[in-house]
């Protein structure tokens, strides 16, 4: 998938990589541990965009430019689209695979699609023989680094994850039960764009999509995860806690900046103001539907 797309140029890269507060360097295992931290800390999961009418594409090099210039993030094609064109871009062998992320407790079938996943190959360690990792910045409040690509239980901060091989051709990965979601699987085939760009439509757009219901936005650290939900901030893991509904407008964006690193100055002219009518508006008919 990202042999076959056209290199991010030198200007990209560079802002890419000081977003991350990195240097280029040659490829590494200890070295892309470094970039999928920072990426998974920096760059946040977030469909805030949908709510502001932003339409967006899934194209890796444009998400790219997004998280370089305009200081957003995105969901897992714009993540990790992004970063397997930055990984492949400074000499990584990256891979694209289908993934389906799942809320029961197997893997559903109708799921299919809705997450596109990164392996890279060609790093061994002592511990790691193989060389194939399992890289996702794109699942929120999942991982926050690399994993082996090979079955076991890990470990990151508060959540325990568990890895399994599915026969021949598929992987399955079990969250914790903290987490967001149940699982996700995948196929080790490779993936194009045009596979996603169906559902990517459906989850941006339809009123059924979660993602259209309620603005999000996830930041996943050593520790945990922020996340806000609508007006509401919470954390999961280390120090959690949920707080009260924010009530000002100043005061939810400062956070969204301080807290999520999301910026609108490349946004277009009334995105914030409309933004906030949005979600203002999704939460009172939310406090409505309680009240009842």
């Amino acid at each position: 998938m990202f042999a076959l797309l056209p290199p991010l140029d030198n200007e990209v890269r560079a802002a890419y990589l000081a977003r991350l507060g990195v240097e280029a360097g040659s490829p590494s295992v200890e070295w892309m541990f470094t970039l999928v931290r920072r990426h998974a800390e920096r760059v946040p999961y977030e469909t805030i965009w949908i709510h502001s009418g932003e339409l967006w594409g899934i194209d890796p090099g444009e998400s790219a430019r997004r998280v370089a210039f305009a200081g957003r993030g995105g969901y897992c094609y714009h993540l990790n689209g992004a970063l397997g064109l930055l990984l492949h871009s400074l000499g990584y062998e990256v891979h694209g695979h289908i993934g389906g992320v799942h809320i029961s407790d197997g893997p559903d079938p109708n799921a299919v699609g809705n997450h596109l996943v990164l392996t890279v190959t060609g790093l061994p360690t002592a511990s790691n023989p193989s060389g194939a990792w399992y890289v996702d910045t794109g699942l929120g409040d999942a991982l926050h680094e690399p994993l082996p690509l090979a079955s076991g239980m890990y470990v990151q901060g508060q959540f325990r994850m568990g890895l399994e091989r599915v026969g021949g051709t598929e992987w399955h990965l079990t969250h914790d039960p903290a987490g967001g979601f149940s699982g996700m699987s995948w196929t080790t085939a490779p993936a194009r764009q045009a596979d996603f760009e169906e559902r990517h439509a459906w989850l941006s757009t339809s009123p059924e999509s979660g993602f259209v219901k309620v603005a999000m936005a996830e930041r996943r650290d050593a520790t945990g995860v922020d996340v806000i939900r609508g007006l509401v901030l919470a954390r999961i893991g280390t120090n959690a806690f949920t707080a009260e509904p924010l009530t000002s407008k100043q005061e939810w964006f400062d956070l969204l900046a301080s807290v999520f690193g999301l910026h609108f100055d490349a946004s277009p002219p009334g995105t914030r103001d409309k933004l906030w009518d949005t979600v203002l508006s999704a939460h009172r008919q939310w406090e409505a539907a309680s009240n009842k």
